[in-house]
């Protein structure tokens, strides 16, 4: 069994954050992630940022004492580091610096499974790259080597960073056209899906807030077969891909459903350009059901950064339904519903069907009960609203089959000629 590193983790706690304890637990949670134990943590109050070592030339000397009396293995600190600030402390600790940034670059790289995700992060990386070639050392090689993945297929010497700038560069440019291409293709899927015109539910919410649960549970409550379940497991950033299912309706209505990847505090800003397209998913929903894991104390700070991250990429004025989950953690009635706030418990499946109509009342607004008598040589359609429609009542009459039945009002459109 490979040895789990040791990192000293290292955090400034500036007057205004309220959320600074949270986000120390969450920088280690972010290290666990990728097989790194904590071995201790240090923090400072300050009122701002030291500009050549982060903290101040006291604590990088008591950080050099603990990790040599921890013997860790890296110095991981809980901002993104400048360039200089990196190298003023690889020299004055005589050891791997990491930063949040880096560290979850890694993750990401070692979630990564389709072409997409994986140039996505690799563009991310490049851009943090580019910047901070001189005096990064085996921090950055991380993400080649062991723990990350950007840089593993190519060759030992090659990533070493002596890939100068002009190189990087030539890499962004050339990642960036191939996610153009792919983008291309995804707006062109989305163009499709838009014509045939179903509606569009988006899964969105923090990392590990049960998105994929909730997606898996509602694929089981409309009776879809088990190969269309996602990827659910209890860590952070489970799922990078963007994932769209079509979910069929007892009474014959459909919708997509899409699964976004969670955010996280202090996301990235290159990581959230390079999954700009991905995320972009939600800019064109009909509903997002905004998923919240209400057993977290935090709870609130994470709906904030999630909604704020939407900003980002311009999400806006897209009708939402707060799905508060792991209510059963929490200590908390559930299923209950109120104001566009759904409590429930997706692990354990209740609250699915409260959830179910809860998206029905939302997305089929435009539907509409008509009454319809259909020629009998004109059978196909009586057949396609059995296949499609919520037929309420069928009767056979001299002139024809009689339905009474619930469509969109495209739909009733089209069947006017039918109306009695």
């Amino acid at each position: 069994m490979e040895q789990q590193e040791k990192a000293i983790l290292v955090g400034v706690h500036k007057q205004l954050d309220h959320h600074f304890e949270y986000e120390m637990e969450e920088l280690q949670n972010l290290a666990e992630a990728i097989g790194i134990e904590t071995a201790g943590i240090v923090t400072q109050n300050v009122e701002r940022i030291h500009a050549g070592t982060y903290v101040g030339t006291g604590k990088v000397d008591e950080i050099k004492g603990l990790f040599e009396a921890l013997d860790a293995d890296l110095v991981i600190f809980n901002d993104e580091l400048s360039p200089s600030q990196i190298r003023n402390l690889e020299a004055a600790l005589e050891c791997e610096v990491m930063d949040r940034t880096m560290l979850i670059l890694a993750i990401f790289s070692r979630r990564a499974k389709t072409r997409e995700a994986k140039m996505q992060v690799e563009l991310a990386q490049h851009q943090y790259m580019l910047p901070r070639l001189v005096g990064l050392r085996a921090s950055l090689s991380r993400q080649g080597g062991g723990t990350g993945g950007g840089f593993k297929n190519r060759g030992a010497g090659e990533t070493k960073l002596e890939l100068d700038r002009r190189k990087i560069e030539e890499q962004i440019s050339r990642i960036k056209r191939e996610l153009e291409t792919v983008k291309g293709q995804r707006d062109t899927q989305r163009k499709r899906r838009q014509k045939q015109g179903l509606p569009v539910v988006s899964l969105v919410g923090y990392t590990n807030a049960g998105k994929s649960t909730i997606m898996n549970q509602l694929m089981r409550e409309t009776g879809r077969e088990e190969d269309k379940q996602v990827f659910e497991k209890d860590m952070l950033f489970a799922t990078l891909e963007t994932s769209v299912r079509q979910v069929k309706l007892e009474d014959q209505k459909e919708f997509l459903l899409t699964d976004t990847v969670g955010f996280v505090s202090k996301l990235p800003t290159h990581l959230i350009k390079a999954f700009r397209s991905t995320l972009e998913e939600a800019r064109d929903a009909d509903l997002l059901l905004h998923v919240v894991d209400v057993s977290n104390e935090e709870y609130r700070y994470m709906m904030d950064i999630t909604s704020k991250t939407l900003e980002q990429i311009g999400v806006e004025d897209v009708p939402t339904l707060y799905v508060f989950n792991k209510s059963d953690l929490a200590g908390r009635e559930y299923p209950t519903y109120k104001d566009d706030q759904l409590w429930i418990s997706a692990k354990e499946g209740v609250g699915i069907s409260e959830l179910v109509d809860q998206i029905k009342q939302r997305i089929f607004t435009d539907y509409q009960t008509v009454n319809l008598v259909i020629p009998f040589d004109q059978g196909d359609i009586v057949s396609y609203l059995n296949a499609n429609a919520n037929v309420l009542e069928t009767e056979y009459e001299e002139t024809g089959t009689r339905l009474k039945v619930e469509v969109s009002s495209k739909d009733a459109a089209r069947l006017a000629q039918f109306q009695s």
